[in-house]
């Protein structure tokens, strides 16, 4: 038998100490190293125990072993870390969602920062002159979208199940509530479960896409304009029957839900009752209402959103003479800020029915003769492309995970050709301190800038995901 074909479940009688924390949320432990691994100077085993926190003593139960490092599971705490919280979610464990949810707030950002500091360092070599306050919210009710809650038919449990996935697995959790959603929609979960099974589509309606609007008058004595907009995306993969209407109505009209359906692609996803509704979010600092599709993408914390939008002002330092690219703009949710601020905007974001949405944004904010739209591939970036962009004192870049490297390596040419084309300061909003770090190494060993400040922004409480903030200045 192969070292590495060792069985499952297997109990460990001696305690082991926690020393650290992936962002799976699994407490990292070592073993004492054997002597072959001694005679070739490396170090014990690597364990990583699910449940487990940094300076925690535990029995565990491996689950998986492997050659260089074993799975398992926390079978007994005998020494608690002081950060250790009660998980609040009655799915956690279970849901893949929230890893973090027995660690302490505080700990939680802790880590994260540890995680985009490392990252800077060990990857881009590059240390930030500051490092940014990280910046919290409230960390429950605040998700206001979910990309995907799944829909299965569960025969043993004979019901629907909705909710997300379980960890690292394609099974749906068993869940009746989340507390990371609002309550009204976690509410909602066991009354979309009533629905879907009454549906003669029940087998063809595999997820509900969920977007929360503010209020149309959130000061309105009025509950109808007072009340946030909930709107569901259902994924009907079969025409719905005359039956299927009235219930989707009904369930519409007693939970002030708005329906829309998508029987195939993005593009159709289209509103079904009521016909005609309004999802926006604002920014008040700004005076900013941003109107949005269900499917459009978002940030899901609102709130947080603000302090976001707020700190990437600040840090750009916007002057009233100053021509600013928002580079993966979105809908606009960065461009039309800075366009208050700014002599002239341009946002340019890879796909055109962004950039229509983006443009429709503008005219509804009457900032049409300060900002304009341009579809462009972001991810194929030239000197050229940058050229072509036009010159300007200042970018954002707000890029998907994947990252904006070809962007960097643009600068980096461009920097060789000591062109002036090169923006004098750059805000980076990412979603991946992995990537980011690379795009950092580029930036600032071949582009010539630094990196003034990093930060982290706690955009998703309890979750393992890490996005940040850094502005780099040109040499």
């Amino acid at each position: 038998m192969r070292r590495w074909d060792k069985p499952v479940n297997i109990e460990v009688a001696a305690p082991i100490q926690v020393e650290a924390l992936d962002l799976d949320a699994q407490g990292i432990a070592r073993l004492a190293p054997n002597e072959e691994e001694l005679s070739q100077g490396q170090s014990g085993k690597v364990i990583f125990i699910k449940g487990a926190l940094p300076t925690e003593v535990v029995r565990y139960t491996i689950i998986s072993d492997k050659a260089r490092f074993s799975k398992a599971k926390v079978r007994e705490i005998l020494k608690p870390a002081v950060f250790r919280a009660a998980p609040k979610c009655a799915a956690f464990g279970v849901c893949g969602g929230c890893t973090m949810q027995h660690l302490n707030i505080r700990a939680q950002v802790a880590i994260k920062q540890r995680v985009l500091e490392d990252d800077l360092q060990h990857i881009a070599k590059v240390k930030p002159g500051e490092i940014l306050r990280p910046m919290g919210c409230p960390t429950w009710e605040y998700r206001h979208r979910t990309r995907l809650i799944a829909v299965n038919r569960s025969i043993k449990k004979g019901t629907v199940l909705i909710g997300f996935h379980e960890g690292k697995s394609g099974y749906v959790a068993d869940m009746l509530a989340c507390e990371i959603l609002p309550r009204h929609i976690s509410n909602l979960l066991p009354e979309m479960r009533k629905l879907v099974m009454g549906l003669s589509i029940v087998d063809r309606m595999p997820q509900i896409e969920i977007a929360v609007g503010e209020p149309a008058d959130p000061q309105s004595d009025d509950p109808n304009n007072s009340r946030p907009v909930t709107a569901l995306v259902c994924r009907n993969l079969k025409p719905l029957t005359g039956e299927d209407e009235r219930l989707l109505r009904a369930f519409a009209d007693r939970h002030q839900a708005w329906i829309w359906l998508q029987p195939k692609g993005i593009e159709t996803v289209a509103p079904f009752y009521p016909e005609l509704g309004k999802l926006c979010y604002r920014l008040p600092e700004f005076e900013i209402e941003m109107p949005f599709q269900p499917a459009d993408f978002t940030q899901v914390n609102h709130m947080m959103n603000r302090a976001l939008v707020s700190r990437a002002m600040r840090l750009l330092e916007v002057q009233s003479t100053d021509r600013v690219l928002d580079l993966f703009c979105g809908i606009g949710n960065f461009t039309l800020p800075l366009a208050r601020k700014a002599k002239q905007v341009l946002g340019i974001e890879g796909l055109e029915s962004l950039t229509t949405r983006a443009n429709a944004n503008a005219h509804h904010n009457g900032l049409v003769d300060k900002v304009s739209f341009m579809r462009s591939d972001l991810f194929e970036v030239t000197p050229e492309t940058v050229a072509f962009w036009g010159k300007a004192e200042r970018w954002l870049m707000d890029p998907p995970r994947e990252w904006a490297m070809e962007i960097c390596k643009a600068l980096a040419e461009l920097n060789v050709q000591q062109s002036d084309w090169l923006p004098q300061r750059i805000v980076y909003v990412s979603c991946n301190p992995t990537t980011l770090a690379r795009d950092v190494e580029i930036l600032c060993h071949e582009a010539g800038y630094q990196l003034s400040s990093a930060g982290i922004i706690n955009m998703f409480p309890h979750t393992s995901h890490v996005e940040s903030m850094t502005v780099f200045d040109r040499l």
